[in-house]
């Protein structure tokens, strides 16, 4: 192992889980070699040889020095002034992939020779030890398969949630899966911290000690910390394979879906193909919509969720409602923006005292039954819920204009979907959990309104920490916070990540799938749908043809992930045009 001693990570703590993947990418490495000017006389001027005196010869410049698995990485990669290397370490096949400790039956080991990289790219954010906000940098991670095995090829990955993590720390791995790319695919690939270490469920690092805005790190997070990730891995990967990437590739999901499609329209030049998947665009808008079901639990049932069991009740209604195609129940819902279901007018989920026949303690209220109608619509500005025959909460999805500027917001979780994320409880709340809310969903919260105590007990800053706050907010308080995130977006770094025009990327020739499962539990697939009417618009404002430069031009997978636990398998859902 090597290290640069003088160098020191930014994030040199624990390990992470991270529900997503991280993710990175390269750029060509430019060399420049300046020759001496020989000859007499000052100043530089190269008089005329004299007879019997021949010409100068000039210098040959200096071969560049071949890069292997060492000490000559941290000697050698010097692509710029503000980037350093902190670590390079060789494992061998069959290696436990660690970087300290014992190694388990379960640690995962390389599937080939690989080389690890990381790198430190300044100039972070200056503050007190040991606070969020504090940054020595953005941490790069770069896995180099063996010279003899390279595909000439870059797959670089997106992170999850907040990102963070310790691609910038000597002491932890940060990212197996582009570890398990460069040793079985033998491309090289990367992730990033994208300039903070806190874990991806924690946002305290978009905020300074004096409660303001960091403006660094949230532009470091949401754009330049990829950006610097494409730019430096593909400038190792030439300075050690001695010859530039023929393509370069980003694969991401939710906050790595959102990188790949803020790669597209800020750094065309990145990557010649993107996978995003899922994609966490209108962040703030999203984000704060995804609070939606905690307030109306707080503003409407008195503070008192509904059990998993009235959740899972309800779900399964739906489902039963709405998954009939060709006379047989398929057991899911083949297409939510169809399904119309009610739970206020079906007796077999209401509670006997509401006028149902349901008799168990998963019943529904009349109260209880109107507020899963306003989990599934979507956040109001008001905490008004339409009629589920007038508007099931879809309407919009489909028009090239950004839901918001009205009464409706943003949309709600669509129906036959977990409400509380079962697949992953106990690790990650879900939207409606009766836990606690969803982690990131409420940190922003606390960020747009400047102040931490409107997060839970998690997020840490000197002026205070998370106090819940969140529960006494109004319906009217929380539609404030939706428009403060959109007009502090510049404050954000552009985190929204919604500019429609991907022109450049087409014209450099540029390939993009994305897609977005249908009941996803976090990230509403609407939002997603949205972009395709709104990326055709922009390109036939530029009289442009949209047919294979759409990223939402995909077939829309309807990815069930047995959270309701009558759905048991994933299906496709074919194309919606």
């Amino acid at each position: 192992m090597r290290l640069n001693r003088n160098a020191q990570g930014p994030h040199d703590r624990a390990p992470h889980h991270s529900l997503r993947p991280k993710a990175a990418l390269l750029i060509a490495l430019v060399t420049a070699m300046v020759a001496g000017c020989g000859g007499g006389g000052g100043g530089g001027f190269n008089w005329p040889a004299s007879p019997g005196n021949p010409p100068p010869v000039a210098a040959t410049p200096p071969a560049p020095v071949a890069l292997t698995c060492d000490d000559s990485i941290q000697a050698g990669f010097k692509p710029d002034a503000s980037t350093s290397v902190l670590l390079v370490k060789a494992f061998k096949k069959g290696e436990p992939l660690m970087l300290g400790g014992t190694a388990t039956p379960t640690t995962e080991v390389a599937a080939n020779d690989v080389c690890l990289v990381k790198l430190l790219v300044g100039p972070g954010n200056p503050g007190p030890v040991g606070a969020p906000s504090t940054s020595a940098g953005i941490g790069i991670e770069v896995w180099l398969p063996a010279k003899t095995a390279w595909n000439s090829r870059v797959h670089a990955v997106g992170g999850g949630g907040w990102a963070g993590g310790s691609a910038g720390s000597i002491s932890t791995i940060d990212s197996l899966q582009a570890a398990g790319i460069a040793g079985t695919e033998g491309a090289v690939s990367s992730s990033t911290d994208t300039g903070h270490g806190s874990t991806f469920l924690d946002g305290s690092f978009g905020m300074n000690p004096d409660g303001t805005i960091n403006k660094t790190l949230w532009t470091d997070f949401a754009s330049r910390g990829i950006h610097e990730q494409a730019v430096k891995t593909k400038a190792l990967a030439t300075a050690y394979y001695g010859i530039a990437p023929k393509y370069s590739y980003w694969e991401g999901g939710s906050t790595g879906g959102r990188q790949g499609l803020n790669l597209a329209q800020n750094n065309p030049d990145d990557f010649d193909g993107i996978i995003a998947n899922a994609p966490a665009i209108n962040w703030s808008r999203f984000l704060t919509a995804e609070m939606w079901p905690q307030i109306v639990y707080q503003r409407d049932l008195g503070g008192v969720p509904l059990t998993t069991a009235q959740l899972d009740l309800a779900s399964n209604a739906a489902i039963s409602a709405c998954d009939v195609v060709g006379g047989q129940h398929l057991g899911y819902i083949l297409d939510p923006s169809a399904c119309n279901y009610d739970p206020t007018s079906d007796p077999k989920v209401l509670c006997s005292a509401s006028g149902g026949t349901n008799s168990t303690p998963a019943c529904l209220t009349t109260v209880q039954a109107t507020a899963v109608n306003k989990i599934w619509y979507g956040m109001t500005a008001d905490g008004s819920v339409a009629s589920p025959l007038a508007d099931n909460g879809w309407t919009g999805a489909s028009s090239p204009v950004l839901l918001g500027s009205g009464t409706h917001r943003w949309y709600g979780l669509t129906r036959g979907t977990s409400l509380y994320l079962a697949a992953q409880a106990g690790l990650v709340n879900g939207l409606a959990s009766p836990v606690a809310p969803f982690q990131v969903a409420d940190d922003q919260i606390a960020l747009e309104l400047q102040d931490p105590g409107f997060a839970d007990a998690g997020f840490v800053n000197a002026t205070g920490n998370g106090q819940s706050l969140w529960k006494s907010l109004t319906y009217a308080q929380v539609n404030n916070a939706f428009d403060r995130g959109i007009a502090l977006q510049s404050s954000f770094g552009n985190i929204d990540t919604n500019n429609p025009d991907l022109t450049a990327f087409k014209a450099k020739g540029g390939k993009m799938l994305a897609w977005h499962g249908l009941n996803d539990e976090l990230i509403f697939p609407q939002g997603t749908i949205n972009c395709k009417p709104s990326i055709n618009h922009a390109l036939v404002q530029r009289t442009m043809s949209c047919e294979a430069t759409c990223p939402c031009r995909a077939t829309w997978t309807c990815r069930h992930d047995r959270a309701v636990r009558r759905v048991e398998r994933p299906v496709g859902c074919g194309a919606q045009e």
